[in-house]
């Protein structure tokens, strides 16, 4: 077992949040990354639209999504998926943290851990 730990003490402002990332980290070989992502109260994350699938689950607190011009409350356990190329962000309106883990993956992610995972075998 390797657990990986939160270290608040070294979350990395980001895309308009706090963010500890899943990656480097050695014992993991996976087709995906991910990041413990903090977003302040009054904030939000940057819009991006990228070329990876993506999938938020809230952990603490309540926020707002907003993607193409629609917006839903998003609530600890809650999970939502954007496919490639869909603009989105989290909008927190509370006077509280809002916390979320995002992973994300493509193509060419998955062609990496398949390359690195048949030279482990």
């Amino acid at each position: 077992m390797d657990v990986r730990r939160l270290d608040r003490t070294t979350l990395k402002h980001e895309n308009g949040l706090d963010a500890q990332r899943l990656l480097p980290w050695p014992a993991l070989n996976a087709p995906f990354e991910g990041s413990w992502c903090v977003i302040a109260p009054g904030t939000a994350s940057t819009p991006p639209a990228h070329r990876e699938h993506e999938i938020f689950t809230a952990v603490a607190g309540g926020a707002v999504l907003e993607s193409e011009g629609e917006q839903a409350d998003f609530r600890a356990g809650d999970v939502v998926y954007f496919p490639p190329g869909v603009e989105h962000r989290v909008v927190n309106k509370a006077e509280t943290a809002f916390e979320m883990y995002s992973v994300w993956w493509d193509v060419q992610m998955s062609h990496r851990f398949a390359v690195r995972h048949h030279g482990e075998g």
